[in-house]
């Protein structure tokens, strides 16, 4: 069971009722990354710095805890085993669990204390503070390591911050970078660390995962969740937003406006433009936004056989709704124009492409 949580306690990709990554102690799927850090740390020659990528919500950090956690419990063990099962009694699954193991420090998005929000950036103060720990000598002889969830979240200097450590690391360190798109970070970090890209997971194990959220966390009936995992592309954060009742309701509409493209419902998509364009509809604007790309992309795949040319219509109109989508965010506009020259917009390529 996971911890009790003040009201204050908020950290970066909190869901609710659902256990943080470090407060897991399961772990579905990326069996192959698993055996690629064991086979590394048996061979005693563990690289220092590992980059796992992937989509959100797939187990990225899930998994480097758990390896954090597996080390912190056994520092001098060769002997390692494939799932990197660790007791949830033993002293290491709390200390890591609480963050409070002297070999660990975790690099992310904090709150100051008379703050009202988390802070938008990994500061660089924020870098050097936990970064102090490769100062130390490790307890136990074990390793000491960083966890970084997530690299997105660094700034310019808290990067660099980052990379004079991973450039001139101290033995027996190990960083575990957890990046949403490695891409992006600095090609300078990324030739230093090991990549290991995740895949998203299958929609059973999406739905096993869930499954295993001890109360307060309310199990959903089968059919929710099976919907919910087959809707989350592999992501089981995606799957426990699906399971909201207004997000899921919202799916299901945007769902039924597509299907009737041939004869767009306007007095719907107008309601439904005005909900999106709340300020509190972030979240379910990016849900309508991923249900119209799922609904292009299946398209796509059922008329693969067809000419591109005839296609191509719907590539081009993905591209201007994530294009309009960027702008809006950044410039804080109206999404209700948004929202309506979309499905005019879809209708007129599946016309075209008829």
């Amino acid at each position: 069971m996971r911890p009790e949580r003040a009201p204050e306690d908020v950290e970066p990709g909190d869901l609710p009722e659902v256990p943080r990554p470090r407060e897991q102690d399961a772990l579905f799927g990326h069996a192959e990354a698993q055996a690629a850090f064991a086979e590394s740390i048996a061979s005693g020659r563990l690289h220092h710095a590992w980059l796992i990528g992937g989509p959100r919500g797939i187990g990225k950090a899930t998994l480097a805890y758990r390896v954090a956690r597996w080390l912190i419990a056994n520092p001098a063990a060769r002997d390692v085993p494939r799932d990197f099962a660790v007791d949830p009694a033993h002293p290491a699954a709390r200390q890591v669990a609480a963050l409070s193991h002297p070999n660990l420090v975790a690099l992310r998005r904090t709150r100051a204390p008379n703050a009202k929000t988390l802070a938008t950036k990994i500061s660089v103060d924020a870098a050097r503070n936990a970064l102090d720990l490769f100062g130390s000598t490790a307890g136990n002889a074990g390793y000491r390591i960083c966890i970084v969830d997530s690299a997105e979240d660094l700034n310019a200097n808290s990067a660099n911050a980052l990379l004079k450590m991973v450039e001139e690391p101290p033995p027996r360190c190990l960083f575990l970078i957890v990046s949403h798109a490695p891409g992006r970070l600095l090609p300078t970090i990324r030739s230093r660390c090991r990549a290991l890209t995740l895949r998203p997971l299958s929609d059973d194990d999406v739905a096993r995962a869930i499954a295993r959220f001890a109360p307060p966390f309310v199990q959903p009936d089968p059919q929710a969740l099976a919907r919910a995992a087959r809707l989350s592309e592999g992501s089981v954060a995606g799957a426990v937003a699906m399971l909201d009742p207004a997000t899921a309701n919202l799916v299901a509409e945007v769902e039924t406006l597509l299907a009737r493209l041939d004869h767009p419902d306007w007095r719907r998509i107008l309601a439904l433009a005005d909900k999106l364009s709340a300020r509190e509809s972030d979240e379910l604007f990016a849900a309508s936004l991923d249900t119209v790309f799922r609904f292009v992309s299946a398209e796509l795949d059922r008329r693969r056989h067809e000419p591109p040319a005839r296609l191509a219509a719907l590539v081009e109109v993905c591209d201007k709704i994530a294009r309009a989508a960027r702008e809006a965010a950044i410039y804080n506009l109206d999404r209700r124009p948004l929202v309506l020259s979309l499905f005019g917009d879809l209708a007129g390529a599946l016309r075209a492409a008829a």
